[in-house]
């Protein structure tokens, strides 16, 4: 078993890193570098002054309203882009054109072209790209992927993935991207769902045919605010997936995974029940994950981003792959898009 432990880094160079963003997720982001050894915050960009000056004044580095004017500052070896989803591509292949690896949020971007043109600068510039997809570090889902890989579940049958959270009316009136299609790329799927999406993936494999419905039925908002998938893998086995912000007062994610030879629930990320017919295996307690995330955006606990961008500086040194590139990244985007196309042909 990997412990998370494990994965900090003590480099003896420092790594200058700048930060593209102004809200919640910048906050984590910025916690995150504070905590790694050798990672140092050089710069911080965003739109909204205040903001910004806020996050500089707390966690260091110079602040910027101006995209190329940050990007210009040195010495910076890596930006983390915190940005609205819908300009994370722009952003990022504004930063790898300088010279800069990228570590981007969830999702990549909020469609395939906009991805795999930031995949294709990143590889030409020859910087490296990460996607934040914190959840593959956390204990209790490392755990379960070690199961699955060593085929102690047996033969795939049933995947039950269930995101039923609670976001307030405020989430949504108080931004100016949230739950619009041209920036966030929809709503509770892309958005909060596709962290889940991007575990059944990672767990069970491709998906190779979707059927889902979509509706907006508590917030004022263009995209969904709850949806239901029906998804049939590569291997024959069938998913069950639901995601919404509109589920009070919200409750833990909750991941379900059976084959042949058991089944192994997750519940908020740690690992409550192991089922095998021909194994005893004892469940134990470590957890990497205080967050409220069934009722709130705010991530209060950064241990897994810091495990992130952990790797992800590893990955630079060694001239490696991070955990998830920008490639592995664009997975749960792809099977986002085919979700998203199924519920508008219904």
């Amino acid at each position: 078993m990997v412990s998370h432990r494990e994965h900090h880094i003590y480099t003896h160079e420092v790594i200058s890193i700048g930060l593209i963003g102004g809200g919640n997720i910048t906050e984590t982001h910025a916690r995150a570098v504070r905590a790694v050894p050798g990672a140092t915050i050089a710069a911080i960009y965003g739109t909204h002054t205040q903001k910004v000056r806020r996050l500089t004044g707390e966690h260091g580095g110079e602040a910027y309203t101006d995209l190329d004017a940050f990007l210009a500052h040195r010495p910076m070896d890596m930006v983390i882009v915190g940005s609205p989803s819908g300009v994370h591509a722009t952003h990022g292949i504004a930063a790898v054109r300088q010279g800069l690896h990228v570590l981007v949020e969830k999702p990549i971007d909020i469609n395939t072209a906009r991805a795999d043109a930031l995949i294709v600068e990143a590889e030409n510039a020859g910087m490296k790209l990460g996607v934040i997809f914190q959840d593959r570090f956390k204990p209790g889902i490392r755990r379960t992927k070690e199961f699955v890989e060593r085929g102690t579940l047996g033969s795939p049958i049933l995947a039950d993935a269930r995101v039923k959270w609670y976001r307030p009316p405020e989430y949504y009136a108080n931004s100016r991207w949230r739950g619009t299609w041209s920036l966030d790329g929809g709503a509770a799927l892309i958005n909060q769902g596709i962290h889940t999406v991007d575990l059944l993936l990672w767990l069970f494999g491709d998906v190779t045919r979707v059927q889902a419905a979509m509706r907006t039925k508590l917030h004022m908002i263009e995209a969904e605010d709850t949806l239901a998938a029906l998804l049939e893998f590569e291997s024959g086995a069938l998913g069950v997936m639901q995601a919404a912000t509109s589920i009070y007062p919200g409750y833990p994610r909750r991941i379900e995974l059976t084959g042949s030879e058991g089944t192994l629930i997750l519940e908020q990320d740690h690992l409550i029940e192991i089922r095998l017919r021909h194994e005893e295996v004892s469940i134990f307690a470590e957890r990497m994950d205080e967050n409220a995330s069934p009722s709130s955006p705010v991530v209060s606990d950064h241990r897994a981003h810091q495990a992130v961008l952990e790797d992800f500086i590893r990955a630079i040194e060694t001239n490696s792959r991070p955990v998830c590139d920008g490639r592995e990244g664009r997975r749960s985007l792809d099977l986002i898009e085919s979700i998203y196309k199924s519920c508008s042909a219904t």
